[in-house]
């Protein structure tokens, strides 16, 4: 395996509260602190220049989302390995959250079949450590500019099963894709009967009722084949560019 790089804040005190938490929490239970709330601007853009610095290297890229809560025992992680694969032998890097269950199981994969594996960890009350497989590791204090990367260093998403987190990072990526954001690009969702009732809903609630449109619900593809998903997380072009801003293209 190659050497791991760190970047971020690799060592963060376990007395102090989650850098988000303490921005977050509401002003009337805290002090006021507005100069040191714009001081914290200081510490955004250094945890930028460091996502940035890393990952503007991997070259293309495909970001994988996916529960935490599983083990190589369920079926689930070993689909997640093959996808992690099939996109290193199309030559592409893999990102993932870094931690455990699906995103472990995508960098294994990815390793395993040669691939560039990144993980882009994140600062959680319970600690969540880089899983073993992640060859570039960084660590994030703040959701926000962790949401960045996964997408500023994409060409594409593969979606497995997961909580609140993916379901997150599934309308983000949606929401910037339907409001022209970015320039779409592949958006794969891994598993047809965990997605079936949330894809049901948003037809017979959604656009039913003209809160949505047929295009909107054409921005995501289905799939329960890890040679699928890769090959559809990767149709934008093995060597495209990561997924540019609409405003960064002008």
């Amino acid at each position: 395996m190659r050497e791991r790089r760190r970047a971020g804040a690799s060592v963060i005190p376990k007395t102090s509260p989650p850098a988000d938490r303490a921005i977050l929490q509401p002003q009337f239970t805290r002090p006021s602190d507005h100069q040191y709330d714009s001081w914290r601007v200081l510490r955004f853009v250094s945890e930028f220049v460091e996502g940035f610095d890393v990952l503007a290297e991997i070259g293309p890229a495909v970001t994988c989302f996916g529960s935490a809560r599983i083990g190589p025992s369920d079926p689930l992680y070993r689909q997640a390995v093959a996808v992690g694969a099939a996109l290193a032998r199309r030559g592409v890097a893999v990102i993932t959250g870094g931690g455990p269950g699906v995103m472990e199981a995508i960098n294994r994969g990815c390793v395993e079949a040669g691939g560039l594996s990144v993980g882009c960890n994140i600062e959680l009350p319970d600690e969540q450590a880089l899983n073993d497989y992640v060859q570039v590791g960084i660590e994030f204090r703040h959701f926000f500019v962790r949401k960045m990367m996964f997408v500023r260093y994409a060409s594409g998403f593969v979606i497995f099963p997961g909580g609140f987190g993916t379901l997150d990072e599934l309308f983000e990526a949606v929401t910037l894709a339907q409001t022209g954001k970015i320039e779409h690009f592949p958006i794969v969702l891994f598993g047809h009967s965990y997605w079936r009732g949330l894809l049901d809903w948003l037809r017979d609630n959604g656009l039913a009722s003209a809160m949505l449109s047929v295009e909107d619900l054409d921005l995501v593809e289905v799939t329960d084949d890890p040679e699928e998903a890769a090959e559809i997380a990767t149709s934008a072009g093995a060597t495209a560019p990561p997924t540019l801003y609409a405003a960064d293209a002008k």
